[in-house]
Protein backbone atom coordinates (compact mmCIF):
# COMPACT_ATOMS: atom_id res chain seq x y z
CA UNK A 1 0.00 0.00 0.00
CA UNK A 2 1.15 3.24 -1.22
CA UNK A 3 0.85 6.36 1.63
CA UNK A 4 1.49 9.75 0.41
CA UNK A 5 3.64 12.55 2.04
CA UNK A 6 0.67 13.55 3.83
CA UNK A 7 -0.17 10.45 5.76
CA UNK A 8 2.89 9.89 6.68
CA UNK A 9 3.55 13.61 8.00
CA UNK A 10 -0.04 12.98 9.91
CA UNK A 11 1.45 9.63 11.73
CA UNK A 12 5.11 11.82 12.78
CA UNK A 13 2.84 14.29 13.99
CA UNK A 14 0.61 12.01 16.41
CA UNK A 15 3.67 10.36 17.32
CA UNK A 16 4.76 13.97 18.79
CA UNK A 17 0.82 14.87 20.44
CA UNK A 18 1.91 11.26 22.75
CA UNK A 19 3.22 12.83 26.02
CA UNK A 20 5.33 9.92 27.47
CA UNK A 21 7.32 9.36 24.38
CA UNK A 22 10.19 10.76 25.41
CA UNK A 23 10.37 9.73 28.78
CA UNK A 24 9.94 6.38 27.19
CA UNK A 25 13.02 6.87 24.58
CA UNK A 26 14.61 7.79 27.57
CA UNK A 27 13.83 4.76 29.99
CA UNK A 28 14.91 2.32 27.36
CA UNK A 29 18.12 3.87 27.03
CA UNK A 30 19.22 4.29 30.84
CA UNK A 31 17.31 0.23 31.35
CA UNK A 32 19.71 -0.96 28.58
CA UNK A 33 22.78 0.97 28.58
CA UNK A 34 21.73 1.52 24.68
CA UNK A 35 23.00 4.77 23.31
CA UNK A 36 20.27 5.29 20.32
CA UNK A 37 16.46 4.66 20.52
CA UNK A 38 13.70 5.72 18.25
CA UNK A 39 10.19 4.98 17.00
CA UNK A 40 10.04 4.51 13.30
CA UNK A 41 7.02 4.62 11.09
CA UNK A 42 7.60 1.43 8.17
CA UNK A 43 6.25 0.83 5.02
CA UNK A 44 6.54 -0.95 1.88
CA UNK A 45 9.07 1.33 0.88
CA UNK A 46 9.71 4.21 3.85
CA UNK A 47 11.50 4.50 7.07
CA UNK A 48 11.17 7.34 8.73
CA UNK A 49 11.93 7.99 12.62
CA UNK A 50 9.19 9.62 14.21
CA UNK A 51 11.24 10.75 17.65
CA UNK A 52 14.67 9.45 18.59
CA UNK A 53 16.70 9.84 21.16
CA UNK A 54 20.24 9.54 20.27
CA UNK A 55 23.18 9.44 22.77
CA UNK A 56 25.73 8.32 20.19
CA UNK A 57 26.14 11.01 17.39
CA UNK A 58 24.08 8.63 14.92
CA UNK A 59 22.83 11.64 13.58
CA UNK A 60 19.42 10.49 13.01
CA UNK A 61 16.56 13.31 13.61
CA UNK A 62 12.62 13.09 14.02
CA UNK A 63 11.53 13.07 10.06
CA UNK A 64 14.93 11.33 8.58
CA UNK A 65 14.87 8.53 6.79
CA UNK A 66 17.17 5.34 6.21
CA UNK A 67 16.58 3.17 2.82
CA UNK A 68 14.16 0.46 4.03
CA UNK A 69 16.39 -1.92 2.29
CA UNK A 70 19.08 -1.14 4.51
CA UNK A 71 17.06 -2.01 7.49
CA UNK A 72 16.38 -4.91 9.90
CA UNK A 73 12.44 -3.14 10.11
CA UNK A 74 12.03 -4.19 6.22
CA UNK A 75 12.49 -7.95 7.54
CA UNK A 76 10.14 -7.14 10.69
CA UNK A 77 7.46 -5.40 8.61
CA UNK A 78 6.74 -8.62 6.64
CA UNK A 79 6.72 -11.15 9.59
CA UNK A 80 5.86 -8.59 12.21
CA UNK A 81 8.06 -10.34 14.30
CA UNK A 82 10.46 -8.49 16.83
CA UNK A 83 14.31 -9.09 16.60
CA UNK A 84 16.81 -9.44 19.74
CA UNK A 85 20.43 -9.22 19.28
CA UNK A 86 23.14 -9.05 22.23
CA UNK A 87 26.15 -8.90 20.21
CA UNK A 88 25.60 -9.17 16.44
CA UNK A 89 29.45 -10.72 16.04
CA UNK A 90 28.33 -13.95 18.33
CA UNK A 91 24.97 -14.25 16.58
CA UNK A 92 24.89 -16.84 13.49
CA UNK A 93 21.48 -15.21 11.98
CA UNK A 94 23.37 -11.65 11.92
CA UNK A 95 27.25 -11.76 11.72
CA UNK A 96 27.24 -11.67 8.44
CA UNK A 97 24.18 -9.18 8.14
CA UNK A 98 24.41 -6.28 5.68
CA UNK A 99 22.46 -3.17 8.33
CA UNK A 100 24.89 -3.76 11.38
CA UNK A 101 27.85 -3.53 8.81
CA UNK A 102 26.26 -0.76 7.41
CA UNK A 103 25.33 0.96 10.61
CA UNK A 104 28.19 0.04 13.42
CA UNK A 105 25.91 -1.45 16.09
CA UNK A 106 26.53 -4.87 18.01
CA UNK A 107 23.14 -4.80 20.25
CA UNK A 108 19.86 -4.55 18.41
CA UNK A 109 15.93 -4.77 19.68
CA UNK A 110 13.13 -3.79 17.26
CA UNK A 111 9.53 -4.58 18.82
CA UNK A 112 6.52 -4.50 16.50
CA UNK A 113 3.97 -1.57 16.99
CA UNK A 114 0.89 -3.09 15.47
CA UNK A 115 -2.12 -1.13 16.01
CA UNK A 116 -5.59 -2.22 17.37
CA UNK A 117 -6.86 -3.35 13.93
CA UNK A 118 -4.23 -5.46 13.18
CA UNK A 119 -2.35 -3.24 10.81
CA UNK A 120 1.87 -2.51 11.44
CA UNK A 121 2.59 1.04 12.23
CA UNK A 122 6.27 0.60 12.47
CA UNK A 123 8.71 -0.28 15.03
CA UNK A 124 10.48 0.54 18.49
CA UNK A 125 14.05 0.33 18.21
CA UNK A 126 17.67 0.60 19.89
CA UNK A 127 21.01 0.01 18.99
CA UNK A 128 24.32 0.46 20.05
CA UNK A 129 27.64 0.09 19.30
CA UNK A 130 28.75 -2.43 21.53
CA UNK A 131 26.83 -5.17 23.59
CA UNK A 132 24.32 -5.05 25.32
CA UNK A 133 21.81 -7.68 27.56
CA UNK A 134 18.50 -7.55 25.85
CA UNK A 135 17.72 -11.38 24.83
CA UNK A 136 15.72 -11.31 28.40
CA UNK A 137 12.09 -11.28 29.88
CA UNK A 138 12.42 -8.23 31.55
CA UNK A 139 13.53 -5.75 28.51
CA UNK A 140 11.27 -7.40 26.22
CA UNK A 141 8.03 -6.90 28.52
CA UNK A 142 9.35 -3.55 28.28
CA UNK A 143 9.39 -2.93 24.71
CA UNK A 144 5.98 -4.65 24.51
CA UNK A 145 4.39 -2.80 26.91
CA UNK A 146 6.01 0.74 25.68
CA UNK A 147 5.11 -0.64 21.71
CA UNK A 148 0.99 -1.30 23.24
CA UNK A 149 1.48 1.50 24.69
CA UNK A 150 1.94 3.84 21.38
CA UNK A 151 -1.00 1.66 19.82
CA UNK A 152 -3.49 2.91 22.29
CA UNK A 153 -1.96 6.30 22.04
CA UNK A 154 -2.23 6.02 18.70
CA UNK A 155 -5.78 4.75 18.57
CA UNK A 156 -6.69 7.68 20.99
CA UNK A 157 -5.63 10.51 18.72
CA UNK A 158 -7.11 8.79 15.67
CA UNK A 159 -10.64 8.31 17.77
CA UNK A 160 -10.42 12.23 18.72
CA UNK A 161 -9.43 12.99 15.25
CA UNK A 162 -12.32 11.36 13.86
CA UNK A 163 -14.43 12.61 16.51
CA UNK A 164 -13.48 16.22 15.83
CA UNK A 165 -14.24 15.69 12.25
CA UNK A 166 -17.46 14.87 12.80
CA UNK A 167 -18.56 17.24 15.10
CA UNK A 168 -17.13 19.77 12.43
CA UNK A 169 -19.08 17.89 9.44
CA UNK A 170 -21.77 18.05 12.04
CA UNK A 171 -21.44 21.58 12.44
CA UNK A 172 -21.20 22.51 8.86
CA UNK A 173 -24.70 20.65 8.25
CA UNK A 174 -26.27 22.60 11.18
CA UNK A 175 -25.11 26.01 9.73
CA UNK A 176 -26.49 24.83 6.36
CA UNK A 177 -29.77 23.45 7.80
CA UNK A 178 -30.23 26.60 9.93
CA UNK A 179 -29.54 29.06 6.81
CA UNK A 180 -32.11 27.09 4.72
CA UNK A 181 -34.68 26.95 6.71
CA UNK A 182 -34.74 30.47 7.50
CA UNK A 183 -34.95 31.25 3.76
CA UNK A 184 -37.52 28.69 3.52
CA UNK A 185 -39.67 30.26 6.38
CA UNK A 186 -39.57 33.50 4.63
CA UNK A 187 -40.18 32.25 1.29
CA UNK A 188 -43.22 30.69 2.90
CA UNK A 189 -44.17 33.12 5.04
CA UNK A 190 -43.90 36.21 2.48
CA UNK A 191 -42.64 35.48 -0.91
CA UNK A 192 -44.96 32.60 -1.54
CA UNK A 193 -47.70 34.52 -0.06
CA UNK A 194 -47.39 37.60 -2.80
CA UNK A 195 -48.35 35.91 -5.57
CA UNK A 196 -51.18 34.35 -3.87
CA UNK A 197 -52.54 37.85 -2.56
CA UNK A 198 -52.38 38.90 -6.37
CA UNK A 199 -54.58 35.84 -7.62
CA UNK A 200 -57.25 37.25 -4.56
CA UNK A 201 -57.25 40.24 -5.67
CA UNK A 202 -57.42 39.60 -9.36
CA UNK A 203 -59.70 37.16 -9.21
CA UNK A 204 -62.00 39.36 -7.09
CA UNK A 205 -61.81 42.14 -9.63
CA UNK A 206 -62.71 39.01 -11.87
CA UNK A 207 -66.11 38.51 -10.15
CA UNK A 208 -67.12 42.06 -10.06
CA UNK A 209 -66.20 42.24 -14.21
CA UNK A 210 -68.39 39.54 -14.98
CA UNK A 211 -71.20 40.59 -13.02
CA UNK A 212 -70.63 43.93 -14.99
CA UNK A 213 -70.34 42.17 -18.33
CA UNK A 214 -67.02 44.42 -19.13
CA UNK A 215 -65.39 41.50 -21.35
CA UNK A 216 -62.21 42.89 -21.68
CA UNK A 217 -61.51 43.71 -18.74
CA UNK A 218 -62.75 40.05 -18.00
CA UNK A 219 -59.64 38.66 -20.00
CA UNK A 220 -57.19 40.76 -18.69
CA UNK A 221 -58.22 40.06 -15.64
CA UNK A 222 -57.66 36.42 -16.40
CA UNK A 223 -54.36 36.72 -18.18
CA UNK A 224 -53.04 38.49 -14.45
CA UNK A 225 -54.61 35.36 -12.49
CA UNK A 226 -53.10 33.08 -14.78
CA UNK A 227 -49.62 34.97 -14.67
CA UNK A 228 -49.54 34.61 -11.35
CA UNK A 229 -50.63 30.68 -10.91
CA UNK A 230 -48.23 30.40 -13.63
CA UNK A 231 -44.99 32.18 -11.15
CA UNK A 232 -46.21 30.36 -7.96
CA UNK A 233 -45.87 26.89 -10.07
CA UNK A 234 -42.52 28.08 -11.10
CA UNK A 235 -41.68 28.82 -7.83
CA UNK A 236 -42.74 25.98 -5.89
CA UNK A 237 -41.20 23.23 -8.53
CA UNK A 238 -37.90 25.83 -7.70
CA UNK A 239 -38.22 25.11 -4.25
CA UNK A 240 -38.78 21.72 -4.30
CA UNK A 241 -36.34 21.07 -6.94
CA UNK A 242 -33.73 22.75 -4.64
CA UNK A 243 -34.64 20.54 -1.25
CA UNK A 244 -34.03 17.54 -3.37
CA UNK A 245 -30.68 18.56 -4.66
CA UNK A 246 -29.10 16.08 -2.20
CA UNK A 247 -25.99 14.09 -3.08
CA UNK A 248 -28.11 10.60 -3.99
CA UNK A 249 -25.96 9.79 -7.00
CA UNK A 250 -22.54 8.02 -7.40
CA UNK A 251 -19.35 9.62 -7.10
CA UNK A 252 -17.03 8.71 -9.79
CA UNK A 253 -13.95 9.84 -11.36
CA UNK A 254 -14.68 13.55 -12.88
CA UNK A 255 -11.99 15.25 -15.61
CA UNK A 256 -12.95 18.68 -15.01
CA UNK A 257 -11.44 20.12 -17.71
CA UNK A 258 -13.44 17.59 -19.99
CA UNK A 259 -16.54 18.71 -18.14
CA UNK A 260 -16.24 22.28 -18.65
CA UNK A 261 -15.23 21.96 -22.15
CA UNK A 262 -18.65 19.99 -22.71
CA UNK A 263 -20.72 22.56 -20.84
CA UNK A 264 -19.21 25.44 -22.97
CA UNK A 265 -20.02 23.60 -26.37
CA UNK A 266 -23.66 22.91 -24.54
CA UNK A 267 -23.89 26.99 -23.61
CA UNK A 268 -21.83 28.16 -27.42
CA UNK A 269 -24.79 30.11 -28.94
CA UNK A 270 -25.04 31.56 -25.55
CA UNK A 271 -21.68 32.72 -25.32
CA UNK A 272 -21.66 33.74 -29.23
CA UNK A 273 -24.78 36.08 -28.52
CA UNK A 274 -23.46 37.87 -25.62
CA UNK A 275 -19.88 37.64 -27.32
CA UNK A 276 -18.02 35.74 -24.11
CA UNK A 277 -15.25 33.57 -24.27
CA UNK A 278 -14.18 30.81 -21.78
CA UNK A 279 -10.55 30.46 -21.12
CA UNK A 280 -10.40 26.92 -19.48
CA UNK A 281 -6.97 26.33 -17.68
CA UNK A 282 -5.74 22.83 -16.18
CA UNK A 283 -8.23 21.36 -13.68
CA UNK A 284 -7.71 18.32 -11.98
CA UNK A 285 -9.41 14.92 -11.95
CA UNK A 286 -11.62 14.82 -8.82
CA UNK A 287 -13.80 12.19 -7.42
CA UNK A 288 -17.27 13.98 -7.60
CA UNK A 289 -21.11 13.51 -8.83
CA UNK A 290 -20.57 14.63 -12.48
CA UNK A 291 -24.10 15.91 -12.58
CA UNK A 292 -23.88 18.02 -9.86
CA UNK A 293 -20.66 19.09 -11.23
CA UNK A 294 -21.91 19.46 -14.40
CA UNK A 295 -24.81 21.67 -12.85
CA UNK A 296 -22.42 23.85 -11.07
CA UNK A 297 -20.16 25.29 -13.56
CA UNK A 298 -23.45 25.58 -15.61
CA UNK A 299 -24.73 28.16 -13.47
CA UNK A 300 -21.24 30.02 -12.68
CA UNK A 301 -20.73 30.35 -16.19
CA UNK A 302 -24.66 31.34 -17.21
CA UNK A 303 -24.92 33.50 -14.33
CA UNK A 304 -21.37 35.13 -15.33
CA UNK A 305 -22.85 35.81 -19.08
CA UNK A 306 -25.82 37.30 -17.44
CA UNK A 307 -23.76 40.20 -15.39
CA UNK A 308 -21.71 40.81 -18.82
CA UNK A 309 -20.91 43.97 -20.09
CA UNK A 310 -22.50 45.47 -23.19
CA UNK A 311 -19.61 47.54 -24.44
CA UNK A 312 -16.57 44.69 -24.21
CA UNK A 313 -16.05 41.27 -25.14
CA UNK A 314 -16.90 39.25 -22.03
CA UNK A 315 -13.72 36.90 -20.58
CA UNK A 316 -14.34 34.08 -18.42
CA UNK A 317 -11.23 31.88 -17.03
CA UNK A 318 -11.33 28.96 -15.16
CA UNK A 319 -8.52 27.44 -13.48
CA UNK A 320 -7.09 25.38 -10.25
CA UNK A 321 -4.32 25.25 -7.79
CA UNK A 322 -3.25 23.04 -5.07
CA UNK A 323 -3.93 24.39 -1.20
CA UNK A 324 -3.00 22.90 1.94
CA UNK A 325 -5.99 22.64 4.36
CA UNK A 326 -4.25 24.96 6.64
CA UNK A 327 -5.62 28.12 5.52
CA UNK A 328 -9.46 25.75 5.71
CA UNK A 329 -9.77 25.22 9.10
CA UNK A 330 -13.65 25.93 8.70
CA UNK A 331 -13.87 22.54 6.40
CA UNK A 332 -15.08 19.00 7.94
CA UNK A 333 -11.53 17.55 6.21
CA UNK A 334 -9.31 14.88 7.33
CA UNK A 335 -5.77 15.48 7.89
CA UNK A 336 -4.57 14.10 5.05
CA UNK A 337 -7.42 15.05 2.79
CA UNK A 338 -5.80 16.73 -0.49
CA UNK A 339 -7.65 19.86 -1.41
CA UNK A 340 -8.59 22.04 -4.57
CA UNK A 341 -9.32 25.72 -5.21
CA UNK A 342 -10.88 26.30 -8.44
CA UNK A 343 -11.31 30.11 -9.83
CA UNK A 344 -13.78 31.23 -11.97
CA UNK A 345 -13.06 35.16 -12.87
CA UNK A 346 -14.84 37.22 -15.28
CA UNK A 347 -14.63 40.88 -16.21
CA UNK A 348 -18.25 41.71 -16.36
CA UNK A 349 -20.63 43.93 -14.49
CA UNK A 350 -19.66 43.01 -10.98
CA UNK A 351 -21.92 43.01 -8.20
CA UNK A 352 -22.59 45.65 -5.39
CA UNK A 353 -21.52 44.74 -1.29
CA UNK A 354 -25.47 44.33 -0.51
CA UNK A 355 -25.71 42.25 -3.67
CA UNK A 356 -22.93 39.89 -2.57
CA UNK A 357 -24.05 39.67 1.06
CA UNK A 358 -27.36 37.68 -0.98
CA UNK A 359 -25.96 35.87 -3.40
CA UNK A 360 -25.82 32.65 -2.58
CA UNK A 361 -29.68 32.86 -1.25
CA UNK A 362 -32.34 31.35 -2.24
CA UNK A 363 -34.05 33.37 -5.00
CA UNK A 364 -31.90 36.80 -3.71
CA UNK A 365 -33.90 38.41 -6.51
CA UNK A 366 -36.86 38.52 -4.30
CA UNK A 367 -36.67 41.97 -3.40
CA UNK A 368 -39.98 43.67 -1.40
CA UNK A 369 -42.21 40.91 -2.98
CA UNK A 370 -41.38 42.22 -6.82
CA UNK A 371 -42.47 38.63 -8.30
CA UNK A 372 -42.01 40.28 -11.54
CA UNK A 373 -38.16 40.47 -11.12
CA UNK A 374 -37.61 37.07 -9.36
CA UNK A 375 -36.36 33.90 -11.52
CA UNK A 376 -34.71 32.41 -9.04
CA UNK A 377 -30.91 32.14 -9.04
CA UNK A 378 -28.49 28.86 -9.99
CA UNK A 379 -25.80 30.37 -7.71
CA UNK A 380 -27.41 28.59 -4.48
CA UNK A 381 -27.73 25.17 -6.53
CA UNK A 382 -23.61 25.92 -6.59
CA UNK A 383 -22.84 26.59 -2.40
CA UNK A 384 -25.16 23.46 -2.34
CA UNK A 385 -23.17 21.22 -4.94
CA UNK A 386 -19.82 22.26 -3.76
CA UNK A 387 -21.30 21.66 0.47
CA UNK A 388 -22.33 18.22 -0.48
CA UNK A 389 -19.24 17.52 -2.04
CA UNK A 390 -17.64 18.70 1.19
CA UNK A 391 -16.04 21.98 0.42
CA UNK A 392 -16.50 25.85 0.38
CA UNK A 393 -17.80 28.63 -2.24
CA UNK A 394 -17.00 32.36 -1.83
CA UNK A 395 -17.36 35.23 -4.04
CA UNK A 396 -15.54 38.45 -4.49
CA UNK A 397 -16.75 41.49 -7.18
CA UNK A 398 -16.51 45.01 -7.39
CA UNK A 399 -19.32 46.96 -9.40
CA UNK A 400 -17.54 47.57 -13.16
CA UNK A 401 -14.46 45.14 -11.93
CA UNK A 402 -15.96 42.06 -12.97
CA UNK A 403 -16.58 38.77 -10.32
CA UNK A 404 -14.43 36.22 -8.77
CA UNK A 405 -15.66 33.14 -7.66
CA UNK A 406 -13.46 30.52 -5.34
CA UNK A 407 -14.44 26.78 -5.02
CA UNK A 408 -12.59 25.03 -2.13
CA UNK A 409 -13.11 21.19 -2.28
CA UNK A 410 -11.31 18.12 -1.77
CA UNK A 411 -9.71 16.23 -4.64
CA UNK A 412 -11.09 12.84 -3.35
CA UNK A 413 -14.55 14.42 -2.38
CA UNK A 414 -17.13 12.34 -0.34
CA UNK A 415 -20.62 12.62 0.04
CA UNK A 416 -22.26 14.69 2.83
CA UNK A 417 -25.73 13.95 3.23
CA UNK A 418 -28.12 16.29 4.86
CA UNK A 419 -29.25 16.58 8.85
Amino acid sequence: MKYSDASLLSDIENIKKIPIVSTMLEVICKSTGMGFAAIARVTQDRWIACSVRDEISFGLQPGGELQIETTICNEIRDNQQAVIIDHVQMSEIFADHHTPKMYGFQSYISIPIILKNGDFFGTLCAIDPKPAVLNNTKTIGMFKLFAELIAFHLETIQVAEQSKTALNEMNHKLVDSVIENRQFKYISNHNLQEPLRKMRVFSSMLVQAGEAGDVEKIKFLAGKVDDCARKFSELVKELSEFSELYNDTDFELVDLRKLVAEVCDELSEELDEKNAKVHINPLPVINASFAQMKQLFYSLITNSMQHSKKSAVHEITIGSKEITQKNTPQLPLQNDSELIEITIEDNGAGFSKHQLERIFDIFPNLINEELEKSDGSGLVYCRKIVRNHGGSIAVESEPGQGTAFSIIIPINARRHGRV
